[in-house]
């Protein structure tokens, strides 16, 4: 499911920069048959190789994990009470 939602954030910000899969490609060093399958979830680059990904599309790697439709979480802080518990604030 992610592998298949990361292929899909690579497509979306490849062709909202206006590039084919080969000017992609190229700009990755890689075959047009590998972001192929990556952008339809086959195959996924490796951690290393997600850094060269972000880079060809000009975005930091988090961003490419930011899939519309997902409400962000909002972080919460733990703090012990005087009596001892755990509450979050």
């Amino acid at each position: 499911m992610l592998q298949k939602k990361l292929g899909q954030r690579i497509a979306d910000l490849r062709k909202d920069r206006r590039l084919t899969q080969v000017q992609f490609a190229r700009a990755l060093g890689c075959s047009v048959e590998f972001v192929s399958l990556v952008e339809r979830g086959v195959n996924a680059p490796s951690v290393a190789r997600l850094e060269d990904f972000a880079k060809a599309l000009k975005v930091e790697v988090v961003d490419l994990f930011t899939f519309t439709g997902r409400k962000p979480t909002r972080m919460r802080r733990l703090r012990i009470s005087k009596s001892g518990s755990w509450t979050t604030t």
